[in-house]
């Protein structure tokens, strides 16, 4: 496994340090199974979604509100399935 650069080694730590453990779970997962098969466009896409609040992402994610344009496409598509979260017993 290689190491991460810089800028995704930030974007691992704000995925899982988000401030409720349930976003933790949500971003920290999704960032996890997903990033290595990132673009630029993707990678940047995942970086402008960490600056939005919690309680926005988590209601896109489970599609009690509507995604804004500029997340709306195949990586919240694949946000919203939520089949990549692990929670630890």
């Amino acid at each position: 496994m290689s190491a991460l650069s810089p800028r995704l080694a930030r974007m691992k730590f704000r995925a899982w340090h988000r401030g409720t453990r349930e976003a933790d779970y949500m971003m920290g997962c999704f960032f996890d199974c997903f990033h290595a098969g990132w673009n630029d466009t993707d990678v940047q896409w995942f970086e402008d979604l960490l600056e939005e609040d919690d309680v926005d992402v988590m209601a896109w994610a489970l599609q009690t509100q509507p995604v804004p344009e500029r997340f709306a496409g195949p990586l919240m598509a694949r946000m919203q399935q939520l089949d990549y979260v692990e929670i630890p017993r």
